[in-house]
């Protein structure tokens, strides 16, 4: 990229997200008694220096649980955070927290919480969040989805180091190559737990962590877990598109369903692909043509406004209350968060194209 074009990409990211307050963690007991709770189990490989959680690199994982309290009033697809005194009533806090000590602990936490679920509802999410958050960001955004969503099962959060800065691309895409390993052992973890059910929902450059760590299964001859995945979701996914191809080519057979979302209006991809001096990524191409080849959905939201924080329109399918509102109404999409296969795509609203084994449905929000 030239000077002058990589210093207005610069400018223009901080002058949209660069002075965005940021999410922290407040731990309130108290906010038990209060409205839902949404227990979380985590990964991370984010090193903890006794008081947070930075943004460090640490070899190996850490394993975690938070129950994080949703706040009563709020509108749907929004996180709020403190700033300054706690309002239980508008903001996310944990109200317990605890860690575990090894990956057999861990492991044991999990089996007991999803046999404690109903036997029709032992479905795990796994969340991994994209360029730019802070480990309560992702740990939030995961609880707010299951909430939102209403999601069965148990909400799990893989929480790699990302700078938790807008100026911080380059450190991010690294530091999701050096998790790659821990999103592996992440995944074979669960499986180990029991869980059968596995639903992987990733944002952003979360999304090519995600693909990464399916390659490696995949290589590494972990058919056993990859067959316990029952769904992928890619949301906004920051992915050169011939990056993906190879990625998928080597994945095969792709989990099933296997959503990806995009929009023509996400600014972030937008400037993400000049960046990299590519027409589009993964997440805003306009047609299924390059992806034509792969068992995948296409939904494209482009028709849709991300929340009243979400200026880059990079996080619209859960911070759009329409959008969220739709969904949740949809089989065919909910069942992707829920790990359902063969679920009916002709029930959404909108254009509906297919190309060989691809099929792009183009959300319309006034149907």
């Amino acid at each position: 990229m030239p000077p002058m074009q990589r210093i207005a990409f610069v400018l223009t990211l901080a002058l949209l997200v660069g002075c965005a307050p940021r999410a922290s963690i407040v731990i309130v007991p108290d906010a038990a008694s209060g409205g839902a709770i949404e227990s979380v189990f985590v990964a991370s490989n984010r090193v903890y220096d006794g008081s947070r959680f930075t943004s460090d690199r640490l070899e190996g994982l850490g394993f975690t649980r938070f129950d994080v309290a949703i706040p009563p009033n709020r509108e749907v697809g929004e996180v709020n955070w403190p700033r300054g005194e706690v309002d239980l009533e508008a903001d996310f806090v944990v109200s317990q927290a605890g860690s575990f000590a090894d990956a057999a602990a861990f492991r044991r936490g999990l089996r007991a919480a999803v046999a404690a679920q109903p036997e029709n509802e032992r479905e795990v999410m796994v969340f991994v969040h994209g360029f730019n958050n802070t480990f309560a960001d992702g740990l939030f955004r995961t609880a707010q989805i299951r909430n939102d969503f209403e999601i069965p099962g148990v909400a799990l959060h893989y929480a790699w180091p990302s700078l938790s800065s807008p100026f911080g691309y380059a450190y991010d895409r690294d530091s999701a190559l050096f998790a790659r390993d821990g999103l592996e052992q992440f995944l074979r973890e669960i499986a180990a737990a029991g869980s059968h059910d596995i639903v992987i929902v990733a944002h952003s450059v979360g999304s090519e962590l995600v693909m990464e760590a399916l390659r490696q299964l995949r290589i590494g001859g972990a058919d056993h877990v990859l067959n316990r995945i029952s769904g992928v979701v890619l949301m906004s996914p920051d992915i050169d598109v011939q990056v993906f191809r190879s990625q998928a080519m080597r994945i095969l057979p792709l989990p099933e369903p296997f959503f990806i979302f995009t929009s023509q209006r996400d600014r972030a991809l937008r400037l993400s692909a000049r960046i990299s001096g590519q027409p589009a990524r993964l997440g805003n191409i306009g047609t299924i043509d390059d992806v034509a080849e792969f068992n995948v959905t296409l939904v494209d939201v482009s028709e849709f406004r991300g929340g009243d924080r979400d200026a880059l329109n990079h996080n619209t399918v859960v911070t759009s209350p329409a959008m969220i509102r739709l969904l949740s109404r949809v089989d065919s999409i909910n069942s992707a968060f829920e790990g359902q296969e063969n679920s009916p795509i002709g029930l959404l609203p909108g254009t509906i194209l297919t190309l060989q084994n691809a099929t792009q449905v183009i959300l319309t929000p006034n149907l």
